[in-house]
């Protein structure tokens, strides 16, 4: 579907691609324009719309070509020889905070994706991130060693109450920056207050 675009060389993609980012990270899908975009590119109108079909298009493709990058470089750093469920997900923060800091762009555009309730995206997105979920929590579960969790309680419950405590955690998060006037996300303090559920859910889970 992106060939056109994908034949490209490395420095003219990135061109392109780091224009669009930065414009619908600052201003949102509906107030993004692809006239900007092709100006920060320095290309012509006809030809961006020559690799992508339209703005949508391009957007979605923006989305999972920024997913790809973050969830690539965290599965590289990731320990997944660790079994201790978790020290294995204190990790797995640590690792973000870092992501975050080499790629603060991505972060910000991934973020106003999240947020963004443009009718044109907002159902792709919800999608995409549903499935992104179910994939991540997949793999990163899997080699953890069970046993050290209560025998008096089903694993499968525990694991879904885990998981629900830190998608509402992330839910409220997002709808506070979305309050915000720049849409920021403290990670600092998100790190801090996921330490405190950690805490808690050893104590309530583990033997």
């Amino acid at each position: 579907m992106f060939a056109k675009f994908l034949n490209l060389n490395t420095d003219k993609q990135d061109r392109i691609i780091n224009a669009a980012i930065n414009e619908f990270a600052q201003k949102g899908y509906d107030k993004a324009s692809t006239n900007e975009i092709v100006k920060e590119a320095e290309i012509s109108k006809g030809l961006l719309f020559h690799y992508f079909k339209n703005k949508k298009q391009m957007f979605l493709f923006l989305f999972d070509h920024c997913i790809q990058i973050i969830t690539d470089d965290f599965y590289k750093k990731v320990d997944l020889t660790e079994t201790d469920f978790f020290k294995r997900i204190r990790k797995a923060v640590l690792i973000k905070m870092d992501l975050l800091a080499k790629y603060p762009d991505i972060f910000k555009f991934i973020e106003e994706a999240y947020m963004d309730d443009a009718v044109d995206i907002k159902v792709e997105i919800e999608k995409k991130v549903k499935e992104l979920n179910e994939i991540n929590i997949g793999r990163i579960y899997e080699g953890i060693d069970f046993s050290k969790f209560r025998d008096d309680i089903d694993i499968q419950k525990i694991l879904k109450i885990i998981t629900w405590t830190f998608e509402k955690l992330s839910e409220e998060t997002l709808t506070k920056a979305k309050l915000s006037p720049n849409h920021e996300i403290d990670y600092p303090a998100i790190q801090l207050e996921a330490e405190k559920y950690f805490e808690v859910l050893t104590k309530v889970f583990y033997k």
